[in-house]
């Protein structure tokens, strides 16, 4: 951590601090985000690296905290509904993490977000895609391939998900447990691979632990905010927060 702070600074570190709490609160009220939040902010501080690096604890215990919140036996019901997206995730994400070091900050950015402005644009203004029962299975297992890769990739696993997740118009409570039950399997697995991979190490470790703080205390004011919300309310607040996400990724992907 004195490392970080030698060379970015105390006010880098401190905007650092003050991101992830946006982010925590964000997550609380929708769901979502953190990692893309953390990502794109902390990334137009430090190196992507960093920024990656950053979110991974305060994304393990968020994510925990969002899976349980109704209880563990609810918890349990919604993974196995879910579970082909929970498997491949399992399966993928620590592989595609590997990948990192192989490709180029901006394409990710670019690829992913263009995706995520593109697909929430057209839910917002009307589009709802639609896929028959019998295929969604298969369409569960094609999002979760995607999840993963971009999960493994960039750390941000979530607009896949959740834009299945509406698709499915699947109720606030659910969707938000699935989702913390998804990015839940996804933390554990990117720890795991990116302490083989060498990004948590003596320097960021401590810098992502760090950050649990501001994200927990982010979250829990978001909750407040996300119990408050009715289903079509909420859809649209993630909607939104959905294409903010992806044209700030655009806008670090060509920009830089």
């Amino acid at each position: 951590m004195q490392d970080l702070l030698t060379q970015y600074g105390t006010l880098t570190i401190a905007a650092a601090f003050l991101t992830v709490l946006l982010a925590g609160f964000v997550k609380g009220s929708v769901g979502f985000a953190l990692p893309m939040i953390t990502v794109s902010g902390v990334g137009a501080l430090m190196s992507a690296e960093a920024a990656i690096a950053a979110i991974i604890l305060p994304g393990l215990v968020t994510n925990a905290q969002q899976a349980f919140r109704g209880g563990a036996q609810a918890a349990v019901a919604t993974a196995r509904k879910y579970w082909r997206l929970n498997l491949v995730l399992l399966l993928l994400i620590g592989l595609f993490a590997q990948l990192l070091i192989l490709l180029p900050d901006w394409l990710f950015f670019v690829i992913l977000g263009s995706m995520v402005t593109v697909a929430g644009g057209l839910q917002l203004i009307g589009w709802r895609p639609r896929f028959p029962p019998r295929l969604t299975h298969r369409v569960e297992l094609g999002i979760g391939l995607l999840a993963a890769f971009f999960g493994g990739l960039a750390g941000v696993w979530g607009p896949p998900i959740t834009l299945y997740l509406l698709a499915r118009e699947t109720p606030k409570v659910e969707q938000i447990r699935a989702q913390g039950i998804a990015f839940l399997i996804g933390s554990v697995v990117l720890l795991a691979a990116h302490m083989h991979s060498g990004l948590l190490n003596a320097n960021t470790l401590p810098f992502s632990a760090w950050l649990v703080l501001p994200a927990l205390t982010g979250m829990l004011l978001g909750f407040w905010v996300q119990d408050r919300l009715n289903q079509e309310v909420f859809r649209k607040a993630t909607l939104l927060v959905l294409i903010l996400a992806g044209l700030n990724l655009l806008r670090r992907g060509l920009l830089g």
